[in-house]
Parts: C-alpha cells; sequence; structure tokens
C-alpha cells in the first residue's frame, strides 16, 4: 500500500488470496477418484440450473461490492456499478463464444464461470478504466479464466469448480490491468505505467507467496 499497490474492491486482497488458498487445497487432496487417469472424464456439476441461480446472486450482489467500496455515494458509484456490468457480461460471451468454437456448442458451466471470472478482473480497477476498457478486462477475465482451466486438465489437478481459474487467474489479471489499462493520471505518486505495473506485480507476488505458502504448510499439517 505504501509503494502505491491498487486494488479497488479486492481483485488480489479477496480474489487472489482464495484462489491461492484453494490452490494449495487441492493439491493437498488430490483429484477426485475418477477425474483423471484410465476412463477418466470431467465429473458434472449435479444441478446446473441452482448453480446458475447461484451465479445470478453473485453478479447482483456485486454490484453492492464494487459500488460500496467507495465508502460514499458520490458520482464515480454509477460509472463503477456500469462497468461491473458490462465487464461480467463480456466475460461471459467471450467464454461462450470460445467454448461454442472448440466444443461446436457454448458449455454452460463454462459461460458461468467467464461471467464471474469477469466479475473478479474488473474488481480492482473498476473506479479508474473506461467504459472501453470494462469490456476489455471482462472479455480477457473470461479468456484467462478459460485457459487456465484447461491448464489444471491438462496438470491433472482436480479444481471441482474451477475456484482457481476464476478467483486467481482473473484477479492476477485484473490487478495487473490497473496499470495496464488504468487512467494513468489517477495512478498513487504519480507513478507510470511501468512503474505501477511493477507494484501491481510485486503486489500479486507477495499475495500469493503469503496466502499459498502458509495454506499449504497448514493443509498439509493437517
Amino acid at each position: 500500500e505504501r509503494r502505491g499497490f491498487v486494488d479497488f474492491a479486492g481483485s488480489t486482497v479477496v480474489h487472489s488470496i482464495g484462489g491461492w488458498i484453494a490452490l494449495a487445497a487441492i493439491l493437498v487432496l488430490g483429484p477426485r477418484i475418477g477425474r483423471f487417469g484410465y476412463g477418466g472424464k470431467r465429473i458434472e456439476p449435479h444441478d446446473m440450473p441452482l448453480a446458475t441461480l447461484g451465479m445470478f446472486l453473485l453478479w447482483i450482489g456485486w454490484f453492492g461490492f464494487n459500488g460500496g467500496s467507495t465508502l460514499a455515494l458520490n458520482a464515480s458509484v454509477p460509472n463503477i456499478l456500469v462497468h461491473t456490468m458490462l465487464a461480467a457480461a463480456a466475460g461471459g460471451i467471450a467464454v461462450t463464444s470460445v467454448s461454442w468454437v472448440r466444443k461446436g456448442l457454448p458449455d454452460v458451466q463454462s459461460a458461468l464461470n467467464g461471467i464471474l471470472a469477469g466479475l473478479v478482473a474488473i474488481t480492482a480497477n473498476c473506479h479508474i478504466v473506461t467504459t472501453s476498457n470494462a469490456v476489455l478486462i471482462g472479455a480477457d477475465g473470461g479468456l484467462v479464466c478459460y485457459a487456465a482451466s484447461a491448464l489444471l486438465v491438462r496438470l491433472e489437478i482436480d479444481d471441482a469448480v474451477d475456484a482457481v481459474p476464476v478467483h486467481l487467474a482473473a484477479g492476477i489479471w485484473g490487478t495487473l490491468a490497473v496499470a495496464l489499462l488504468g487512467d494513468a493520471s489517477l495512478f498513487p505518486a504519480g507513478h507510470t505505467r511501468v512503474e505501477q505495473f511493477g507494484v501491481q506485480a510485486l503486489g500479486v507476488a507477495a499475495a500469493g507467496c503469503f496466502a499459498f505458502g502458509v495454506s499449504y504448510v497448514v493443509l498439509r499439517i493437517v
């Protein structure tokens, strides 16, 4: 914070922290029986309509999450709410499109995660980006999530609800997007984009080392 780290509503301090801990947990627990290896396959969710309802409840709650982080009802709140909405929609559309092209049909679970990843990605920067950049950040957040999910499968790391792709991968992207796509005139201490990027990357690394390191050791002991 003293160096000028920007994380408006918690892409790192809420989402990436949770993602790092989730990664430690699934590495300690190992994959579910039947997920990988001979005859291994994706284990389908029990109730997709209920999961979809949960996603929409989160989406609604996110307006309070991001908008309320101003701690005041001022002129910036409407822009923050619009950016939150557009980033979520862009994340969902991007992932739906990619899954449709790759699989021949849109994948519902991926689409839900894409929406949530767009929300996670915009959380750090919703107060200092333009509307068009909010769309870009949300779409890229969804794609980063989709790619991270595929990487975990390739590495045979079993993440039942894609917590790591949604919260960790998209959270890292959103935190770095502050420097890449934010209004440079609003950076703390008059940082350039390069300087701000360095601070953002340092914050990501520090949070990762602490959250993953401590939680992995504790979970191994447990």
